[in-house]
């Protein structure tokens, strides 16, 4: 099997269209062509576990975190991440991260979060914004079924929890063709008024290609006409954090030492607590301090999240329970997810669990 197949089995699974502008997600070290020995799954694509993968015969390493963010000028092994790319490119070893596609995903990093503390209603917390797009084209009556059914196939059409979603209305198209024109319906020069079917379908921004491709291939005209707009609602189902509630609400106490055991945490930084309970939860895998204002216009009784600065722990505002949990600890249960996507993917395949510790942060 080689990289790039597995490659595909991974933006099935974190589309990297999901991703933050600001991220660097996707194949960062490494040729695709390449035929893949293994694959070890990580949370930080360190120098440790570049060995790890070389021991264990994984020439491809599944890392969360992007172990390149920002531009290299020199790779001459003076920090952490030269000497990992040096030994990854020495070694034939390729390096994949997904983060932010799977932060933004459903069933990625926050909704893991949620299921690790056992939070049930869950939902999107930040729907992402200007990622849908509508597309408007017209097809003669005997030509529109295929047409429609073509775009669903490539990815149009599916709205929340449904799928092959459009609005047909019927009209008058007219047309004539010129002395280069070779019509389908009428002839050349011919002014031709044509019972048609508008079709309007909406889709997630990265499969216009994919969708027009369909649509041209399916279509029976010469030219086809179209229409693409930008729409201003909201996704439901991709976006930053997640909201859920507890099955039975608990006082603060007891759901920090709830959280600190589900989660692993060595110990939780907190805002003051508010002397009632807590039922419902935001979380936020990561650095999260950007969603506290939306916690708190949410409902939420406790926000969970990591990377709180001092400050940030007055904007709790008496209004929540802000819980800094760590940013490993946030995070943890995240490779395990991968590893068990893949493994059901490719049950046949070397996916390995990366034995490596690389938490940078340590408690007294």
């Amino acid at each position: 099997m080689k990289i790039k197949e597995i490659l595909a089995v991974l933006d099935n699974m974190a589309p990297l269209a999901y991703a933050e502008s600001f991220d660097n997600v996707g194949l960062l070290v490494g040729n695709q062509n390449e035929e893949c020995s293994g694959v070890l799954v990580c949370h930080d694509a360190l120098e440790a576990v570049i060995e790890e993968a070389i021991a264990k015969k994984c020439n491809l390493v599944v890392s969360f975190h992007p172990i390149l963010f920002s531009g290299l000028k020199k790779i001459t092994g003076k920090d952490y991440v030269e000497r990992s790319i040096i030994k990854a490119v020495k070694n034939d070893v390729a390096i994949y991260a997904v983060h932010t596609a799977l932060d933004n995903h459903q069933y990625g990093v926050n909704q893991i979060f949620c299921d690790a503390l056992g939070l049930i209603n869950t939902k999107i917390l930040i729907p992402k914004t200007n990622f849908i797009q509508k597309l408007v084209t017209f097809a003669p009556l005997e030509n529109a079924d295929k047409v429609r059914n073509a775009m669903f196939k490539a990815g149009a059409g599916k709205i929340g929890n449904y799928e092959n979603c459009s609005f047909n209305s019927t009209g008058t198209g007219t047309y004539r063709g010129n002395d280069n024109s070779n019509p389908v319906i009428g002839k050349k020069f011919e002014l031709v008024q044509a019972n048609e079917i508008k079709i309007e379908v909406t889709f997630e921004k990265h499969f216009q290609n994919k969708i027009l491709k369909a649509l041209f291939e399916s279509h029976i005209y010469e030219e086809v006409a179209y229409e693409i707009y930008e729409l201003q609602n909201l996704h439901q189902n991709i976006g930053l954090g997640m909201m859920g509630q507890l099955p039975e609400e608990m006082d603060e106490n007891e759901f920090l030492q709830m959280v600190k055991e589900k989660m692993q945490a060595d110990g939780i930084r907190h805002s003051a607590f508010l002397d009632k309970k807590i039922k419902k939860v935001a979380v936020l895998g990561g650095s999260g301090s950007e969603a506290i204002g939306k916690a708190i216009q949410s409902g939420a009784d406790a926000f969970l999240t990591a990377d709180l600065k001092y400050h940030q722990f007055y904007q709790a505002e008496n209004q929540i329970l802000l819980a800094d949990i760590g940013h490993f600890e946030s995070e943890r249960f995240t490779k395990n997810y991968i590893v068990d996507y893949l493994t059901k993917k490719m049950p046949n395949f070397a996916i390995i669990l990366s034995e490596e510790n690389t938490n940078p942060v340590k408690y007294l």
